[in-house]
């Protein structure tokens, strides 16, 4: 793509007790990839690992300096914190592309996950480049090129009893949707970018983003609801592909898990997966 971005690489949930998270979410059908260690920033994650992107389970370590972004984040909820997009090609490659298109990318900087292996040790190593915040309104993103890809796409990591087979897209609370416009058509070109009314769709992809107020939410999906008290922007649900709704339903029904009917779909509530809508579709 001619932004440098190839589409979604993963969203990061913070959650408060991250063992509690990697709990809460194998019994919605996700399998964990081993508990890893950011190093220098004092966090640690599970990851949900997908053969083209990934959700990150992100909390503060017991140790060390809280990284700031995160600790504020949670000072408020848990929640949908983050998106990280996908280079096409390599970071150097991405933030050429960026700066061509009228975007201001900070220099690449590296970052590393210890991880437990069952061969022993071993460090996935990163590069990431920041976006700044005007440029990306609405939505807290980052751009993630992994240097190690073969530590943290391993096969038995792939495959989730839920069925569950990658992130669709993800649904972003604003207060106004028309001001976001022409930062997302510099971002990713204007063949990228549709409107329906106050409903904004970024196509990013294989990946969308839709960003729509609250009151269009609830009336796009009947039968959920909101805290009338989230701070707004906010990223509220993250859809996923499922080859078969019935068994995906069947699969949480025999864990427990009570799930709402959508439209094509079903949808786990945020008091199931750490604040998070999730929505399963086909």
């Amino acid at each position: 793509m001619r932004s440098g971005i190839a589409g979604l690489d993963h969203v990061i949930v913070a959650v408060r007790d991250l063992e509690a998270a990697r709990r809460g979410w194998e019994r919605l059908g996700f399998t964990t990839t081993p508990r890893g260690r950011h190093v220098g920033p004092a966090s640690a994650n599970y990851c949900i690992m997908f053969p083209e992107d990934y959700i990150e389970l992100l909390a503060p370590a017991p140790d060390g300096d809280r990284p700031e972004r995160l600790a504020a984040f949670l000072r408020h909820r848990e929640g949908l914190m983050a998106a990280a997009f996908a280079p096409s090609g390599n970071a150097a490659q991405a933030r050429a592309a960026l700066l061509a298109a009228g975007v201001h990318p900070n220099e690449p900087q590296a970052l590393g996950r210890h991880i437990d292996l069952p061969e022993g040790a071993a460090t996935a190593r990163f590069s990431l480049l920041t976006l700044p915040a005007e440029e990306t309104p609405g939505l807290d993103c980052f751009i993630c090129g992994h240097l190690t890809p073969e530590l943290v796409r391993r096969p038995d990591w792939l495959r989730h009893p839920n069925g569950a087979g990658g992130v669709r897209g993800l649904y972003v609370l604003v207060a106004d949707t028309a001001t976001l416009l022409p930062a997302y058509d510099r971002l990713l070109g204007l063949h990228q970018v549709t409107t329906t009314d106050a409903v904004a769709s970024v196509r990013i992809g294989n990946h969308r983003i839709v960003f729509l107020t609250p009151d269009d939410f609830l009336t796009m999906h009947p039968g959920l609801d909101l805290d009338p008290d989230l701070p707004l922007p906010a990223i509220v649900a993250l859809e996923l592909r499922v080859a078969q709704i019935e068994e995906t339903a069947a699969y949480l029904d025999r864990a427990g898990v009570s799930v709402l009917n959508l439209g094509g779909g079903i949808a786990v509530p945020p008091r199931e997966a750490n604040g998070a809508y999730l929505f399963f579709t086909g």
